[in-house]
Order: structure tokens, then C-alpha cells, then sequence
């Protein structure tokens, strides 16, 4: 399983720089904070926004009215000085100079590989920014638009100092990032380019993190732009994008930032791991049934998903979840097959969701117990010592005391010769109880020891019993039973 860390490279420099009393950059990382990460049980870093930024999208970004307040929210104090600009407005993919150099960022992979972690970076396949080298070289690879129309529309399109119009990337549903310009996802030199970019990028870590990737498939780009985009080409982009990049580089792992259900889309297409924005969601707002069904889906498909409970696009996870419903929502993202994103100062509790565009962040109180238990999940609770294809969605069933206290319960299986692993969660606020019949686990002799690895507890049970009516479970809400099992 994959286990992601997202670093936000220009606040955690800054921060490591503040703590020293002297500038850090990726060559000057103490060993005690990549130390930190390590021990926390993941098993990939992913280094975000460490590409060329833009002074043109900075500047845009010190003046943009609505960043303005959001920055104001989250660093009251703050000073045009610690407005770095989008790390998603990339002028080159080359390594900011504020954060060293390419040499500085291959110390630090292999620093992160004698760890045995991994390194992701960004990719970010829709847009660059408005002052481009492409502007000049390569107009042509950019989604340009007749006057009339772009003239008609100025918070869409944007006049270069040639002359030339061309449209700001954007989604469908949402205005154009008015710092960045669309690249044409149609035309077959951009494609060629986008090839040899990655083929670099590839070079220098093990993986990317492809943003808004579903943007780039045919049908959205041709919803997005209508009749200013030509033809889609035979071949949909990542068709083309993906193979030509893991011919040279196999084992690059592609992941995609993607929504409106087409995970299985984009992973059909060659990427490795799907976001699960659809079980975020679900988690912040529906029932236990919504996310049990969600649960059930075929195993090839969840493999392939990625969880988490927040992102940079995202709140903190303990402000949306609070802090009981957000280990029992931890307890079990981190036992499902597929990858998982711990966004840094998650595992501390952070609430200050802040932009992007900062490099300094507010000095937030630490919650050490809740490190503690994601060290824990991470090291002990949840470490992948079963077969992922033993993945096995557990329905409870009801007991005659609370005939529907079992609908709140969310369950799952693994397994291994004469051992299991069997994750229970109560998803509600009330206690609950019910049977899970475990049937479907091959359980030798007449007895099992139930060790409960969240609290130390050890319970013995009859197999038969186990099979039916099944195994009754009490829960207090929000709480959670993580069980390895065993011959008596």
C-alpha cells in the first residue's frame, strides 16, 4: 500500500529555517525532520510546489482581492513578503531557486530512499502560467481564441504583449485561473512536449501527482472549450501521455487529481492511483450505508484508489470531522486497499487551512497524543501484513437489543493462512451493536484469541459462533475495534 506524506516544500523550508535561525534549503533538510516523517510509517514523500514559480502569477497573487482575505484568514500578520505565488502556476520544471537546486533535490530523494520512502512531485498537465517560455516559442501549444471572442470575454481570455489572444486555463464549472494559460490538450507537438517533460520529471523522483488530470480527457476539454478547440485527436491524451513516459521509466507511478466519477476513467487510461474525492465526501456527509456501499465496489477498482481526509485543497481534517469522528474516519481510510494522503500537520491536528500561495504558515499548537495514535495506525494498527486481495467488506446483521444499531457499523476483512485482521467502526454518534458473521475467513480449530490492537484487549471466541450468528459487537460512538486474529 502506498502511503503518501504531502509536504508543502516552501512553508516546511520555511518553518525548518525559522527553527535553525539560518536559511534551509533542500540540501540543508536536519536528518531529525526527514526523521520525523519516516516514523510515522509512510512510505513516500510528496514534495509539493518545489517547480519554478512565476513572478507574473505572484504578482497577480498580491493583488488578487479574494486571496487577499483568504490569506488575512489564515495569517492575520501576513506581509506581502510571504506571498510566494501558485505552486500550480509553473513557469518551468525546473527547481525554484528559492529551494535549492536539482543536485539539492536528488541529495534529497536518495536521502528519502535510504529510508525506504519514495518521492512524488507535481505535474501539472492543463495549464502554465501567463509568462510562459511557450508565450514566445511555442505559441502554438497554447489554446488561442479569434479577437471577437476573447474580447468578449476578458476574464477568460488573456492578451499576450504580442499580441496574440489566448485562453486562461479553467475547468468547466468554474472561472479561469486568470495567473495561468490553457494548453491545447489536442495538438500533437504539446503532447510531444508534455512526453519529454515528464521523461525529465521522471528522472529526478518516483512518481507525480497530476493535477486536475481529468481535464485533459477529450470529452471535458472539448466541454470546456466548445468550438475553440479543434478535433480530438484518435487517441485520448493520458493514452498517449502515459505509456510514452512508462516505456522509458516502468515503474513511475501516476497519480491523478480527479473528480466527477471518472476515476475509473483515468485509471483505465494508465494511472496507478485515482483520487477517492467521492469517499471524502461521502464520509464528511453521509450515512454508514452510503459508505459501506461505497465499500463494496470491485477490488481491481479500489486498488487503485487513493483516501485521505484532507489536502491543500481541502479544510483540516479537524475542523470538518472533529476529533473523535476524525480517528474512527483515520482508523478506517488507513485499512482500505488502495494508497492513502497524510497531509502534513494532519497527524498533528492542525485547523489553519492555508493558501497555497504562502510560504509562511501560523504557529498552531500540536496535538502530540494524536501523533502518537497515527504513528501507531500507521506502524502497528494498519501495517500491510496482509493480502490486499484478501479484501473482504463485512455486512453486519442485527441483535435482538437494537435492531438497528448494525446499520452504523462499517466493517472489513483480511487474511493469511490461520490469521486475520478485522476492522470494525462505529459510524455515529450513538452506541451500537450487531453481529458480523465471519464466515468467509478461514478460521482453524474450535477457539480464536481476538486481540484488539487499540486497546490491548484480548477476547476469546468460539469458531462456530463466529460463523453464526457471528461475532457481537459493541461500540460507543465513533469508536473502532481493529482486531488481529488468531488460533487459541
Amino acid at each position: 500500500m502506498l502511503r503518501i506524506y504531502q509536504v508543502n516544500t516552501a512553508t516546511w523550508l520555511h518553518s525548518l529555517s525559522a527553527q535553525a535561525n539560518l536559511p534551509i534549503t533542500l540540501a540543508d533538510i536536519p536528518d531529525s525532520a526527514v526523521d520525523l516523517i519516516s516514523q510515522l510509517g509512510v512510505n513516500c514523500v510528496w514534495l509539493m510546489g518545489v517547480w519554478e514559480r512565476s513572478p507574473a502569477g505572484r504578482q497577480i497573487a498580491l493583488t488578487h482581492p479574494d486571496l487577499q482575505k483568504e490569506y488575512t484568514r489564515a495569517l492575520p500578520n501576513v506581509q506581502p513578503s510571504d506571498v510566494a505565488g501558485s505552486p500550480y502556476c509553473i513557469r518551468g520544471y525546473s527547481v525554484d531557486p528559492m529551494f535549492g537546486t536539482a543536485a539539492d533535490l536528488a541529495s534529497f530523494r536518495k536521502r528519502l530512499a535510504n529510508r525506504g520512502m519514495k518521492l512524488i512531485l507535481d505535474f501539472v498537465p492543463n495549464h502554465v502560467a501567463v509568462d510562459h517560455p511557450w508565450v514566445e516559442t511555442h505559441p502554438e501549444y497554447l489554446l488561442q481564441a479569434l479577437p471577437e471572442v476573447a474580447q468578449a470575454d476578458t476574464s477568460t481570455f488573456f492578451q499576450a504583449p504580442g499580441g496574440a489572444f489566448f485562453a486562461h486555463g479553467k475547468d468547466p464549472y468554474f472561472p479561469a485561473w486568470t495567473d495561468t494559460l490553457q494548453v491545447n490538450a489536442f495538438h500533437p507537438q504539446l503532447r510531444r512536449a508534455t512526453i519529454s517533460t515528464l521523461l525529465s520529471i521522471a528522472a529526478q523522483c518516483d512518481g507525480v501527482r497530476c493535477d486536475m488530470a481529468m481535464l485533459l480527457t477529450s470529452a471535458v476539454f472539448s466541454k470546456t472549450w466548445g468550438k475553440i478547440a479543434s478535433n480530438p485527436p484518435a487517441v485520448d491524451y493520458w493514452e498517449e501521455i502515459i505509456p510514452s513516459v512508462k516505456s522509458a521509466f516502468p515503474n513511475f507511478t501516476f497519480m491523478a487529481e480527479v473528480y466527477w466519477d471518472l476515476e475509473w476513467q483515468l485509471i483505465q487510461q494508465g494511472f496507478n492511483f485515482a483520487y477517492d474525492k467521492r469517499l471524502y465526501d461521502r464520509l464528511l456527509h453521509e450515512s454508514a450505508g452510503s459508505i459501506r456501499a461505497h465499500l463494496q465496489a470491485d477490488l481491481t477498482y479500489q486498488s487503485h484508489l487513493v483516501r485521505f481526509l484532507e489536502n491543500h485543497d481541502e479544510p483540516r481534517a479537524m475542523v470538518t470531522f472533529g476529533p473523535e469522528r476524525v480517528r474512527a474516519a483515520a482508523i478506517l481510510i488507513s485499512t482500505l486497499p488502495g494508497a492513502l494522503i497524510l497531509h502534513e500537520g494532519q497527524e498533528l491536528g492542525h485547523r489553519i487551512k492555508l493558501p497555497v500561495q504562502l510560504h509562511r504558515r501560523p504557529v498552531e499548537s500540536s496535538d502530540l497524543n494524536l501523533r502518537d495514535f497515527y504513528q501507531n495506525l500507521l506502524t502497528k494498527w494498519a501495517a500491510p501484513t496482509y493480502p490486499p486481495s484478501t479484501y473482504h467488506s463485512i455486512p453486519a446483521t442485527p441483535h435482538p437489543f437494537q435492531p438497528n444499531g448494525h446499520q452504523e457499523l462499517i466493517a472489513h476483512s483480511y487474511h493469511h493462512q490461520n490469521r486475520a485482521r478485522l476492522v470494525v467502526v462505529n459510524w455515529s454518534n450513538r452506541h451500537v451493536q450487531g453481529y458480523l458473521p465471519l464466515g468467509h475467513l478461514p478460521l482453524s480449530g474450535d477457539t480464536v484469541t481476538l486481540l484488539d490492537q487499540l486497546t490491548g484487549i484480548v477476547y476469546t471466541r468460539n469458531v462456530p459462533d463466529l460463523r453464526s450468528p457471528g461475532l457481537h459487537v459493541i461500540l460507543a460512538p465513533w469508536q473502532a475495534h481493529v482486531f488481529e486474529i488468531a488460533a487459541a
